[in-house]
């Protein structure tokens, strides 16, 4: 059954995306609610995503997209949009949930980041799936 799994999620690049999404949203949300104190939710988030935007996109790369090719320009490319995307998208998230409520939790801040992560995350597959990493 094992072997199966395995060799199911090897065809399957959105079982490896969303796995690389969790550990990545996971990883930035400590990231984040470490820095939070010290910068402040915005710059906070900023850097938590600098630092795992580059480890998302290497295992995609290497992983999920396995096989498939990418030019470097493309690849970079794709990298700097994604961290451009995340950083004001995750900001406006911040300030959107700040005009709301007054001073939000940390906890608060945290869970809008990651469901703003993963609404982002699905319009990155499909950048992923079919510019990026193109069959041809």
């Amino acid at each position: 059954m094992a072997t199966s799994l395995w060799t199911g999620a090897r065809r399957h690049p959105v079982v490896w995306y969303v796995l690389a999404g969790a550990v990545t949203t996971g990883a930035q949300e400590l990231l984040f609610l470490a820095a939070r104190p010290v910068l402040g939710s915005v710059a906070a988030n900023i850097v938590a995503l600098a630092i795992t935007t580059v480890a998302n996109t290497e295992f995609q790369r290497r992983v999920t997209f396995a096989g498939h090719r990418a030019s470097r320009l493309r690849l970079h490319l794709q990298s700097a949009l994604t961290f451009l995307f995340y950083a004001g998208y995750g900001s406006v998230a911040l300030m959107s949930l700040e005009a709301i409520i007054r001073s939000p939790s940390a906890t608060l801040e945290a869970v809008a980041l990651a469901v703003a992560s993963i609404v982002g995350g699905t319009l990155r597959f499909a950048i992923l799936r079919w510019w990026v990493f193109t069959s041809r």
